[in-house]
């Protein structure tokens, strides 16, 4: 399990810190412990603690309850795990949750880019609250059965799938290679169902081709793993075909670690700010590119499913003239998480996801809930809008306005 202190979420942030869970204080958070001492099976603490832990002195006699009252024996864990969910949930922020030890392994597991399952990526609208199928991973169990992009995921087994339940939904589709799993999806207003068998899914994140001799073509799918190092492998292996001015392909991109984002506009942005997060007492934290530029016209493609670290990335680079934005509106996700692990000296710790701070463009820009206006919009034909083109196919609508700007900038 990677415990990678370098990640600045997933969408954000990562923090050292610590959360110490207690029996009679299952929340108290470790900022707010003082030294103590110890004799016998008394603790001294001070006033202040004291009266904190008495704050959650009824969750603890509710769990006295139910194991008095309730009519069939109750682990104690487990009602303390749920405790500890339904606190994050409260927050009524559809991108903070809690992290069982599983959930929070495998969440690593993820940006390693190997794992058990059938291979599909997901995007969640918290305004529609439906999650659709942006992408199937070459090769995988998804794209053999049929499943498609566009494809709305209704059910997993016997669980209706909305924004709120998707963690659980993903979790029941990850298991032991070689068993099935039940998926129901709405595609053009009909529910299909498919028996889809596990397998290891190996993620692929950055694709790239020639156009043609002068224009290179990058797409990148998420902002994980070796994905800036990946990135820079491609776009030099274009630079050595004779490329002039690069297409950088962000439709349905999700997002992922700011970090990320960062390191990979430091090939196009010598030393400059490339995104800067404030958090709710209004201290800002800056991100700057490495030095290391090249200069040719680039035109970066966004869609409604492009966010996150995909409008980090084609912010920085729209507001300082270094590329023109060709697509839709983009997703507008402008908040970061921090990912915490509760425990960090613990390779079995349960964790959780909270917002933490909001980011802004180079400019000052906010992009919460208004996302990336494009300086060229295309919109995707209604024909077009769930078929899956050959890669770098000029028959997509999108890609093929993005091949004339790059031209035009050229010259051609």
């Amino acid at each position: 399990m990677k415990m990678n202190s370098r990640r600045t979420l997933w969408i954000a942030l990562i923090t050292a810190v610590v959360l110490l869970i207690a029996a009679a204080a299952p929340f108290a958070s470790a900022q707010l412990f003082a030294p103590y001492q110890t004799k016998d099976d008394t603790v001294t603490i001070s006033r202040a603690e004291y009266e904190r832990y008495q704050q959650y002195a009824e969750l603890d006699k509710i769990a006295e309850y139910i194991q008095n009252y309730y009519y069939q024996d109750a682990d104690f864990d487990t009602l303390l795990e749920g405790a500890k969910a339904g606190m994050v949930a409260a927050l009524d922020d559809p991108y903070s949750f809690y992290y069982t030890a599983e959930q929070f392994h495998e969440l690593w597991e993820d940006d390693e880019g190997e794992y058990a399952g059938i291979g599909i990526q997901i995007s969640a609208s918290y305004l529609t609250e439906l999650c659709t199928i942006i992408r199937t991973f070459d090769g995988s169990p998804a794209e053999e059965a049929g499943l498609r992009k566009g494809d709305i995921l209704v059910k997993v087994e016997d669980l209706d799938v909305t924004v709120y339940t998707l963690q659980e939904a993903v979790d029941i589709m990850r298991g032991v290679v070689g068993e099935s799993v039940h998926v129901s999806v709405l595609r053009d207003k009909e529910i299909l169902e498919f028996d889809i068998v596990r397998a290891v899914v190996h993620v692929n994140r950055v694709s790239s081709k020639m156009l043609d001799s002068d224009v290179g073509y990058i797409q990148l799918y998420e902002f994980a793993g070796d994905c800036a190092v990946s990135f820079k492998q491609h776009l030099d292996a274009l630079l050595a075909q004779g490329m002039k001015a690069l297409i950088f392909d962000l439709r349905d991109n999700p997002g992922g670690w700011v970090q990320d984002a960062v390191d990979i506009a430091g090939n196009f942005i010598d030393g400059d700010v490339v995104t800067y997060l404030e958090d709710k007492s209004g201290y800002q934290e800056f991100y700057n590119a490495s030095d290391g530029k090249i200069e040719l016209p680039i035109v970066i493609l966004v869609n409604e499913y492009s966010a996150s670290s995909s409008e980090i990335l084609s912010g920085a680079l729209q507001d300082y003239g270094l590329a023109k934005v060709v697509g839709v509106q983009s997703f507008g996700k402008g908040v970061v998480q921090s990912v915490i692990a509760l425990d960090p000296y613990d390779e079995n710790t349960d964790g959780m996801q909270v917002t933490s701070a909001q980011y802004y463009t180079p400019n000052g820009n906010s992009l919460h809930k208004v996302g990336i206006t494009p300086d060229v919009v295309v919109e995707m034909p209604e024909d077009q809008k769930n078929e899956v083109f050959q890669f770098g196919d000029l028959t997509d609508t999108q890609l093929a306005e993005a091949y004339r700007v790059a031209l035009e900038q050229l010259g051609e």
